[in-house]
This record gives structure tokens, sequence and C-alpha cells, in this order.
């Protein structure tokens, strides 16, 4: 297991050196540059830049290097703490990622356990309990959640608590609570406000979670294994805690890799529609507004979750599943 870890990591280096290379060479993809789009916006409110200005931008935002130059100053300054600085908001790109991607971390992993625990508890239920009433009314809910996106469920309910009870449930705290400084009472206005966007967010993936546990978890129910169980007079709830819950658990932890990037990045029309301050609309922004460097830095952090957590995911399945052994021949 040791071995299988440390090689991991080894081939973490040049993974992330192509991650960084494919990154910045997707944000190039797209025709002209920040200077272009700042130029056609200036010139759409009446304002003329003239060439000797447009030269000069360019000198000072570094866009008058080749690409692989660029590429190479941006990865060297990363290597040092620094991120570059984003073109539209005039700020370092760490300051702006960092204020954001802390909400957006404490958002999307309390969603992750809140699908993983209502998923895990209906997926189970319905496997123990094939064709009861509530293992059909599990499924018709499961298949409304995977049928219906994560911003139609936002708008409909904010049109509900709205136009029914006069409450506006967007943004993630309340009015007097959006410029203040950190403090007891602005961590609990937070805590009254992130429920709209756990359930929001949480519908599909709990969904799919509880309709793969109940797929997996009657499958290891056909198998002898746990008929030999039942012979030895082994209690039930036992017997299935013990083995065959086990084994249904894989998709829990073989997914952990890519359902945090995906919930941040994923999260981002949600974000948009209830005017959370997270990572996804910031995100979007750079991509539209071609700020590369903070556009880039973005797509290298999601990748890194991405690979960590694939890794992270491997080594819990070593211990979890009985039938897995890294290293082993």
């Amino acid at each position: 297991m040791l071995s299988y870890i440390l090689r991991r990591v080894v081939m973490l280096i040049p993974t992330l050196i192509g991650i960084t290379i494919v990154a910045f060479v997707v944000i190039e993809l797209p025709p002209g540059d920040y200077l272009t789009a700042h130029v056609m916006n200036l010139a759409a409110g009446g304002d003329v830049v003239d060439q000797e200005q447009l030269e000069a931008l360019k000198r000072q935002y570094g866009l008058d290097l080749p690409l692989h130059l660029r590429y190479v100053h941006w990865i060297g300054n990363i290597l040092r703490g620094d991120f570059g600085r984003s073109f539209e908001w005039n700020k370092p790109v760490s300051e702006l990622i960092w204020e954001r991607l802390a909400m957006t971390l404490m958002i999307t992993t309390t969603t992750l356990a809140f699908t993983w625990v209502v998923g895990f508890a209906i997926g189970t239920y319905s496997a123990t309990h094939q064709y009861s009433f509530l293992d059909y009314l599990f499924t018709s809910l499961g298949f409304i959640g995977l049928g219906t996106p994560d911003f139609m469920i936002a708008l409909v309910l904010l049109w509900v608590a709205f136009s029914a009870f006069g409450v506006n449930l967007s943004g993630l705290f309340s009015q007097e609570f959006q410029s203040a400084p950190w403090g007891i009472a602005k961590f609990i206005d937070m805590l009254k406000h992130l429920w709209v966007p756990l359930i929001i967010l949480g519908t599909g993936g709990t969904a799919s979670m509880a309709r793969t546990m109940r797929a997996n978890l009657l499958d290891e129910l056909q198998k002898p294994y746990v008929e030999t169980g039942r012979a030895k007079g082994l209690k039930e709830w036992r017997l299935i805690f013990k083995y065959p819950v086990r084994v249904a658990l894989n998709p829990f932890i073989s997914t952990a890799g890519w359902a945090l990037p995906g919930l941040i990045s994923g999260a981002t029309i949600v974000s948009v529609v209830l005017g959370l301050p997270t990572a996804g609309p910031l995100l979007l922004k750079a991509l539209m507004g071609q700020d590369m460097y903070l556009a880039a830095s973005f797509l290298l952090l999601l990748s890194v979750l991405t690979i960590i957590g694939t890794l992270i995911s491997d080594i819990m399945l070593a211990f979890i599943d009985p039938r897995i052994r890294y290293g082993s021949r």
C-alpha cells in the first residue's frame, strides 16, 4: 500500500505539469484576448484607444509575449506562490480565489455530506425493503430529482418563497450582514441561509446516490455469502452492514475524486440564480472576459482537487473493500 501511494504521488508531478499546459492553452483558444474585449467595450461607450496606448497596455499585461513565454512566466510565478493579476478586477488572483474558495468549499462539503448521508440511508432502506410503499415513494422522488435541473429547482423555490411568504431566499447573508466583518452573529446568519443551496445542490446528487446504493446493495444481497451468513444465524442488521453495505459503498468512495470539483464548477448557474458569493460565477465571468490568469488558476485548482480526491478515493477503497489490495500479487 505504501509503495502504491508513493508511486501515485510521484505520478502527480507530470500530471500537474500537463494540466497546467492544457489549462493555459484552453484559455488562449478563443480569438482575441482581454484587451480586445476591453477596447470593444470602450468603443461601445464612445471612447477611443489609440495604437500607442494599446501597445502600452499589452506590455503592462504581458500580452505582447508569445504564448509559450507567457506560460513559462505564469507557471514560474505560481511556483513562487503568485498566481498573477486579474485584468478585470485589477487585483491579485490569489486574493480573489481564496476569498471565494473558502465560501465555496464550505457549501460544497456540507452538500457532499448531506448527499452521502441521505443517499446512503434512502438507498439502504429501499434495498432492504424492496417494493414497499416507501421504496416506491423514494424511487419516484429520485427520478424527479434526477430529471429536474438544479437551477430550475432554485427558481421555483425562490418564486414560491417570495410569492407565498414574501421571503427572499437569495444570497448567503441577510442585508445587514452583507459587508459586516466575520463574527458569531454573521456565522449564525449564514447557517440560517445555508439550507437553501444545500437542498438545491444536494437534490440531484442524493437521488443519484440513493439509486446507485439501492442497485448495488440489491445485487449483493442476492449473493451466496449473504445466504451463508443467514444460515449461520447472524443477525440481519449485522449481516447487512458488515458485508453487503461495505461493498455497495464503493460508488460513494470512488466518486469522491470528482464530486468536490464537480460541485464547485457545476453549481455555477445555481450560484448565479441564488446570488451566492462562490467561485462558480467568478470563473464564468473570467472565461467570458478572457481574464486568462484568473480563469487558468481556477481550472488548475479544480484539476488539483480532482487528482487529490481520486488518490484519497483509491486509498479509502482499499480499507472499505477487502477485495481491493493495492500492490499485492
